[in-house]
């Protein structure tokens, strides 16, 4: 097959990240392609770039050899390139034939829309995936009402309808079953007989060989290497993602720090629909980091013990009490805190002051009664908190909104430290922040180890994780893969366990 899709040189910041450092891609019409690396490796971005949802600042894309120029999504399905992507677009309130029709719309005369014209085009799309709505079409519910993989099937008919050359699948499976698997594999195998190539992003490796043809592997927005898969080793194909792993003597868990208490959290079989059978134990003065690729059950764990995500067995003790995970407030009376990893929508009322923000979860130290407030105790423990946190702002009584990111975030994490919480659950804390910031975060963090409280800590960021934590586990599909001593955290060896090597495994 001759050569479908060039991209070359492709670069794009983001701020002060670099997320595409000269990325190049080669594929053909007729092929499975995959794309692969490490967290932010460039892979999505990649993929963004081609489908038109993000505009590189530099680099060249040629489709049939013909330069493209891809400024939107129209552009894009405008040269026969269709993507979906890890953030679904479906819209739950409209049917399943108006999702999957979504900028398609057939119309009669005069523009009036024509129903079954439309419904006509959804099943033809919809019809190969039957075996995954156990066969029978789900046309006219309302999407919304669909399990996650049903709503996955429904955002790759969406694209399919739009009959491309090019298909992006940017971890197209993460949210699916094995059946749901089998069913879109074997659809993916018909397009690359149809001639249509089909670029899947995913870290299952036993997918990328079971179904992809060649890969292209990038690393720190670089492309690396390009390798046909029937004669590469998984092995090879790991160290070009990761670079070359530590020995495995390096790897032992250490012990407790020095002066660590008693065991105080203990995690016994937890499970929901994202997490299985996962257990630990966490002394007060620790540091319990989360690693893996992002989306791996590290934020619906620390979700599940703040009591904010349906738990199907298993159970959470502090100093042997079982704690009440059915609700945020049970768990926050129990002396449980969260932050959470998308402040403005769930860490934060933005348009309401700075000191009633940082008031909110301790509201209770303070009442006078069971509704009114001591405004001036109040007063006093908010400006405590923002001396002790140097947040910077012009007044209490500003809106929080008026802040930077870094100091928002401080607000956040401000709010529960008045709490004085036993437990403090940190779901990515320093994203969005400056240097600065991140720096005055780490130091927050270090603080509340020293004065014993048990600290949880996902994180995106591996050295993040390798600098403040004293243990890591390293979570896959929502289970314990490994454990980590802090000093066997490199980004090579999270990623190698994120993709299930065996501890210890010689590369």
């Amino acid at each position: 097959m001759s050569t479908l899709l060039e991209m070359t040189g492709v670069r794009k910041r983001y701020g002060g990240v670099q997320a595409l450092d000269g990325a190049d891609l080669t594929a053909v019409g007729g092929e499975v392609h995959a794309l692969l690396g490490p967290n932010g490796s460039g892979k999505s971005t990649l993929d963004k770039t081609l489908a038109g949802t993000v505009v590189p600042d530099s680099g060249e894309i040629r489709i049939d050899g013909e330069a493209a120029r891809i400024g939107g999504p129209r552009d894009a399905h405008a040269l026969g390139v269709a993507a979906v992507h890890q953030q679904l677009s479906i819209v739950g309130d409209l049917t399943v034939t108006q999702n999957v029709v979504l900028g398609l719309e057939p119309v009669r005369r005069w523009g009036f829309l024509d129903h079954r014209a439309a419904r006509d085009r959804a099943a033809a799309a919809l019809e190969r995936f039957a075996a995954a709505f156990s066969g029978r079409l789900p046309l006219d519910r309302p999407a919304g009402t669909l399990g996650p993989g049903e709503q996955q099937i429904v955002e790759v008919a969406k694209a399919l309808a739009r009959e491309p050359r090019v298909l992006v699948l940017d971890e197209a499976t993460a949210s699916l079953h094995k059946e749901q698997v089998e069913v879109l594999f074997e659809v993916v195998r018909e397009l690359r007989a149809a001639g249509v190539l089909v670029l899947f992003t995913s870290h299952r490796l036993d997918e990328v060989f079971a179904l992809c043809d060649r890969a292209t592997v990038l690393r720190n927005g670089r492309t690396v290497g390009t390798v046909e898969l029937a004669a590469t080793g998984e092995d090879e194909l790991v160290r070009l993602m990761v670079g070359d792993l530590p020995h495995p003597a390096d790897l032992a868990v250490a012990p407790p720090p020095a002066g660590a208490g008693a065991a105080v959290l203990e995690v016994r079989g937890l499970t929901t629909d994202r997490l299985r059978d996962v257990s630990f134990t966490v002394r007060g003065g620790e540091v319990l980091g989360l690693g893996g690729l992002q989306g791996q059950g590290q934020s619906e764990l620390l979700l599940a013990l703040f009591g904010a995500a349906r738990i199907t067995a298993g159970e959470a003790l502090l100093d042997g009490e079982p704690l009440p995970l059915t609700s945020p407030a049970r768990a926050a009376r129990a002396g449980i805190a969260l932050v959470p990893g998308d402040r403005g929508r769930q860490g934060m009322f933005a348009s309401r002051p700075i000191q009633e923000n940082l008031s909110l979860a301790s509201m209770h130290r303070r009442a006078l009664g069971r509704f009114a407030l001591r405004a001036s105790s109040e007063r006093r423990a908010a400006r405590t908190m923002v001396d002790r946190l140097q947040i910077k702002l012009g007044s209490p009584a500003d809106p929080v909104s008026t802040l930077s990111g870094g100091n928002q975030q401080k607000v956040v994490i401000g709010k529960w430290l008045l709490d004085q919480p036993r437990v403090v659950l940190l779901d990515d804390p320093t994203k969005g922040v400056d240097v600065g910031a991140k720096e005055e975060i780490y130091a927050i963090v270090r603080a509340l180890a020293d004065d014993g409280a048990i600290v949880v800590l996902n994180s995106s960021d591996n050295r993040e994780l390798a600098e403040l934590s004293d243990r890591v586990l390293v979570l896959f599909e929502g289970a314990v893969a490994e454990e980590l001593a802090a000093a066997a955290v490199t980004e090579n060896r999270l990623v190698s366990s994120a993709l299930r090597l065996a501890p210890g495994e010689s590369l």
